[in-house]
C-alpha cells in the first residue's frame, strides 16, 4: 500500500499520496469524480501555470506577497510549463462546476513544489499556501475562464501553420493535375468537363477559407476577466493588479492579450469559445466533404471511379488479399465527426450559464481543445502521408473526359436545349459519345467540332472567349 499523508481542508482531514504534489481539494476530487479517466489538456495545464506565474510577479511587486513566496511560486509556474510534474494535475475533465477542482490542483501542486523550494515539506503550506498566496486576489470565476480562453489560443498555434501547409499542398497539386481533363459530377452524374488541378485549386481555397475563419473567430478569445475575482466585480484585488497580471500574461504567452473591457460579461459569457468551436466545426465539415471526395477518386480500382491513386499505407483487409483501403481520408472524416459531436456539446455548455457564471466550463475546455488536437494530428497525416503523394490515373480522366454525355451543354447555343437533350438520349441509349453522334447527323462541321465539343476549352471558356 502507498504511503500517504494527512492534509485538512474546510471539510476536514484528507489522505493524500505521501509524495503527491497535490493536497487535500484535489484528493477529494478525485474521490469524486472517477468519470472519464481523461486528465486536463497540456494547454489547459501550460494556460493556468501562465496564469499562476504572472499572477505571483503582480502580487509581488504590489507588495502583496512577499519577494521570496513571489520567487517560489513563479520558479515552480515555470517548471510546470517546462513540462514537469503534469502528472500530478490527476483530476477527470469531468468534475465540478466552473473547474474549481482543476484550478484547486494547480494551487495545492505550484504550493508544495514552492514549499519545497523554500525547504518545507510537502503539505505543510506554513510558508506558502494554495489559496492564500498562490491564488493571492484571484478566484476560480476569474482564472478558469482565462485560462480555458488562453489554452484554446495556444493550442490554435499549432494548428495554423498545418492549415497553411494543407493549403499549400493542396496548390502544388492543383499545379500539378491542371492539365489534366476529366468529367465533371454533379448530383453524382455527369457534368461538363474540369480539370484534375480546378478540383485541388478548390480544396486549397476550402482549406484556406476554412482556417482565416477560425483566426477571425479566436479574435475574441484576446479579451480576459483575468482580475474580475468572484463575479467580476474585482473584490480582493489590487486597483492595479488587472492590467499588470494581463500584461505580463501576454508577455509569457507571446500573445495580444488584453483585459475585456466589461469583467462582468467575460464571466458571465463564453461566446468566445462558441465562435471557435463553431469555426472548428466548419473546418470539420469541409474535411469530411473533401475525404468523402478523395475516397470517390479513387476507389475501385476496376469497380470506382479510380481517377487518382492515394499512397498505399496498409493491407486494406483481413480476408482479401491486395485490397488497400483509403485509411486516411476514413481518418479525417471520422476524426471530423467527432469535432462536429464536440461543437454541439461546447454550444449546449455555453448556453448554460445563469447570472453571474457559467459552471459548465470544464465541458467546453475539454472539447474544444480536443477538437483542436485531434484537428491538427490527424490534418498533419493527411498532409504529410496521403496529400503529398496522390498521382494522378490520366487514362482513366481522359476516358471520362470524352465520355461524359454533358458535352452536350456545348451545343446549346447552336442547336438549342432541346436538340441537345435528345442528342443525350441517344447518346446513353446507343453507347456512342457525343461527338460520334454530331459528326454523323452534321450538326456541326469540323472545325466547330474541335473547337466547341473539345474538353479542354470547356474549362475555361472564359480564356478561350477572351
Amino acid at each position: 500500500m502507498s504511503k500517504m499523508r494527512s492534509e485538512t481542508d474546510s471539510l476536514g482531514a484528507v489522505e493524500v499520496p505521501a509524495d503527491a504534489l497535490y493536497g487535500a481539494q484535489t484528493a477529494r476530487a478525485v474521490d469524486n469524480f472517477p468519470i472519464s479517466g481523461m486528465k486536463a489538456s497540456p494547454f489547459l495545464i501550460r494556460a493556468l501555470a501562465m496564469i499562476k506565474l504572472a499572477a505571483a510577479e503582480a502580487n509581488q511587486e504590489l507588495g502583496l506577497i512577499t519577494p521570496e513566496q513571489g520567487s517560489a511560486i513563479a520558479q515552480a509556474a515555470q517548471e510546470i510549463l517546462d513540462g514537469k510534474y503534469h502528472e500530478h494535475f490527476v483530476v477527470d475533465v469531468f468534475q465540478a462546476g466552473a473547474g474549481v477542482s482543476l484550478h484547486m490542483n494547480t494551487n495545492e501542486v505550484i504550493a508544495n513544489r514552492a514549499g519545497q523550494i523554500l525547504g518545507e515539506p510537502l503539505g505543510s503550506y506554513k510558508k506558502l499556501h494554495p489559496n492564500d498566496h498562490v491564488n493571492y486576489g484571484q478566484s476560480t470565476n476569474d482564472v478558469f475562464p482565462t485560462a480555458m480562453r488562453l489554452s484554446a489560443l495556444l493550442a490554435l498555434e499549432d494548428l495554423y501553420p498545418i492549415l497553411d501547409s494543407l493549403a499549400s499542398s493542396f496548390s502544388a497539386k492543383a499545379d500539378e493535375f491542371k492539365d489534366i481533363l476529366k468529367a465533371g459530377r454533379t448530383h453524382m452524374q455527369d457534368a461538363v468537363p474540369v480539370t484534375l488541378g480546378q478540383e485541388f485549386a478548390a480544396y486549397a481555397v476550402a482549406v484556406k477559407e476554412a482556417s482565416a475563419s477560425i483566426r477571425r473567430n479566436a479574435v475574441t478569445l484576446h479579451s480576459l476577466g483575468l482580475g474580475g475575482s468572484a463575479v467580476g466585480t474585482g473584490l480582493n484585488t489590487h486597483p492595479e493588479y488587472r492590467a499588470k497580471a494581463v500584461a505580463k500574461l501576454a508577455r509569457l504567452a507571446k500573445l495580444e492579450l488584453h483585459p475585456s473591457y466589461d469583467l462582468r460579461y467575460a464571466m458571465q459569457s463564453c461566446s468566445p469559445m462558441a465562435d471557435v468551436s463553431g469555426a472548428l466545426r466548419g473546418l470539420a465539415l469541409e474535411m469530411i466533404r473533401i475525404s468523402n471526395d478523395l475516397r470517390l477518386l479513387s476507389s475501385g480500382p476496376n469497380t470506382g471511379f479510380n481517377e487518382i491513386h492515394l499512397p498505399s499505407l496498409q493491407p486494406g483487409s483481413s480476408i482479401m488479399p491486395g485490397k488497400v483501403n483509403p485509411v486516411l481520408p476514413e481518418l479525417m472524416a471520422m476524426v471530423a465527426f467527432q469535432v462536429v459531436g464536440n461543437d454541439t456539446a461546447t454550444a449546449m455548455a455555453v448556453q448554460a450559464g445563469q447570472l453571474e457564471l457559467n459552471v459548465m466550463m470544464p465541458a467546453m475546455a475539454h472539447n474544444t481543445l480536443e477538437s483542436i488536437t485531434i484537428l491538427t494530428s490527424t490534418l498533419r497525416q493527411l498532409d504529410r502521408h496521403c496529400i503529398r503523394g496522390i498521382t494522378a490515373n490520366r487514362d482513366r480522366t481522359s476516358f471520362y473526359a470524352a465520355s461524359t454525355i454533358a458535352l452536350a451543354t456545348a451545343l446549346n447555343p447552336y442547336i438549342g436545349y432541346r436538340k441537345a437533350a435528345e442528342l443525350v438520349k441517344e447518346s446513353v441509349a446507343s453507347g456512342r459519345s457525343i461527338v460520334e453522334l454530331a459528326r454523323e447527323k452534321k450538326l456541326l462541321s469540323e472545325e466547330q467540332i474541335a473547337e466547341i465539343l473539345d474538353p479542354k476549352n470547356m474549362t475555361e471558356p472564359h480564356a478561350r472567349i477572351s
